[in-house]
């Protein structure tokens, strides 16, 4: 129970960066558990069943009954290389970001250019003959696009940031980014072409995020607003605490009275000595609360 208290306590504490790398590496997690499973009972088919609830297919009739693959595949690795370098990206790229925008344009364009991704993905596969007869057996999975939205939104905003590179020196971030969109996004395409198209999808979204930003137009401002309402329904309500107070006696009443106004009389004294500007801060907040009753 502590080791379950400790992890949420760290993801509460966390920033939007960081909660997005723990989320992907907590389902890592979960399906590398399901592959042993899968192995011990010597049975494949639990791990395919899980993967096929977490992937987002190719097949248009499929996706209609599994829309949440939409946002689940984003999240969803099951190999260690490739959730090693999409966190490592996703980290140094979200770091910048953060660094001149917020928290929230960080989970939107990492979301929205997840889905980007995928419907680039899922519509490539449904148009183009080199697909034809892979529709309904391919999925995809991986926070490539979603991450490549970010590489690319912030190349976009920040061009000429510069970083030190070993052996290369310093380079500019847009030359970085790009060398990372072409060699992840063309180079033998053929290989692994629908995530190579997913790819594509973010980077889009990321590069057409910032250029209606700079025109002073937030394009997931919708987004924002539905996580917003969601966040409000699975916030826990605070509980109205009722308190009864006993009347106030005529001695108790007076008490008081005779208490401000003698307080009163000694900040009107210490303004005819000093000034108005001798009294303190809480002294003038007083006398104005006081002022206002009058009134």
């Amino acid at each position: 129970m502590d080791i379950w208290h400790n992890i949420k306590k760290t993801f509460g504490k966390a920033n939007s960066l960081s909660r997005l790398i723990y989320i992907n590496a907590i389902v890592f997690l979960v399906f590398l558990v399901f592959e042993i499973i899968s192995f011990l009972f010597n049975n494949p088919d639990i791990e395919a069943a899980v993967l096929h609830l977490f992937a987002i297919p190719a097949s248009l009739k499929t996706l209609l009954v599994r829309p949440w693959t939409l946002i689940t595949y984003m999240f969803t690795h099951k190999d260690i290389w490739h959730i090693l370098f999409n966190m490592l990206w996703l980290y140094w790229f979200g770091k910048i970001f953060l660094d001149y925008l917020d928290q929230r344009k960080l989970v939107a364009i990492y979301f929205l250019g997840g889905i980007s991704g995928a419907i680039v993905y899922v519509l490539s596969f449904n148009i183009f003959p080199a697909f034809t007869g892979m529709v309904h057996d391919s999925v995809a999975i991986g926070a490539s696009a979603s991450v490549m939205a970010i590489v690319i939104s912030t190349a976009a905003y920040i061009p000429d940031y510069s970083i030190n590179l070993f052996l290369l020196g310093r380079i500019k971030i847009k030359y970085i980014a790009l060398a990372i969109f072409i060699l992840t996004s063309f180079m033998d395409f053929s290989v692994n072409s629908g995530g190579k198209l997913a790819h594509m999808g973010g980077a889009l979204f990321g590069f057409l995020y910032i250029l209606n930003l700079r025109k002073g137009k937030d394009i997931a401002k919708g987004f924002n607003r539905i996580i917003d309402f969601l966040a409000t329904l699975f916030k826990p309500r605070k509980k109205m605490k009722v308190s009864y107070k006993r009347p106030v006696t005529d001695y108790e009443y007076n008490k008081i009275k005779s208490d401000r106004q003698l307080k009163i009389n000694q900040i009107l004294d210490k303004i005819s000595k000093g000034g108005y500007d001798s009294l303190t801060k809480e002294e003038k907040e007083f006398l104005f609360s006081e002022s206002q009753k009058k009134n």
